[in-house]
């Protein structure tokens, strides 16, 4: 009988251990869904950007703090990082400054904007590979949370010389590949300046 207590004894405190672990001092690991829809276009604001909509969360009970979010897109040999980040829902949109992500997960719409230093970029026909980054509180080196290669056809490149055009690509679980398509505005970026003015 003593043995058995014993055991018990010592399989409680391994439970134990293992529940404060979990609990408090695991970090997990931050993860992101497969994006339901990823958007090539311009901005409201004369610049391009790349927007996104995804469910981030971590895998432990502890959650991670998001610092920071960027993306980089790679077409041929030029990589171009759009470094603004901008999350929430139409109604509150905000400027990325942290982010707590719990194991229950945050689901935000992820606008990336070009760097403010007069630098411009078109999006021109070809194939684009996609990476998304995660800059996590205490880690110094930014976490690469997905990537994905996308192609712009020549048509659709054409079109997008005009910046009432924007390109989507929206994910299918049933081909299992991203299916892109043209979204034409009625208005222009310039025309939405003007009435910010």
């Amino acid at each position: 009988m003593e043995i058995i207590g014993i055991v018990i004894a010592v399989l409680s405190l391994v439970v134990s251990i293992f529940t404060l672990w979990k609990t408090y001092l695991d970090r997990g690991t931050l993860r992101m869904t497969q994006p339901t829809t990823i958007f090539f276009g311009p901005d409201d604001k004369s610049s391009s950007k790349v927007y996104l909509r995804t469910l981030l969360f971590s895998t432990s009970q502890r959650g991670q703090v998001i610092e920071s979010m960027h993306v980089k897109l790679y077409r041929g040999e030029s990589v171009q990082t759009f470094n603004i980040w901008v999350h929430g829902e139409r109604v509150e949109i905000v400027r990325g400054s942290g982010l707590y992500v719990g194991k229950e997960g945050v689901a935000h719409n992820h606008h990336f904007l070009m760097p403010k230093d007069g630098s411009s970029y078109e999006f021109l026909a070809g194939k684009y590979k996609l990476e998304v980054y995660a800059s996590i509180l205490n880690t110094k080196t930014p976490k690469k949370m997905f990537s994905v290669e996308l192609e712009i056809n020549d048509s659709n490149a054409e079109k997008l010389k005009d910046t009432r055009n924007g390109m989507y690509f929206d994910w299918g679980p049933e081909s299992n590949k991203y299916h892109p398509y043209l979204h034409t505005r009625d208005f222009t970026v310039e025309d939405f300046a003007k009435k910010l003015r």
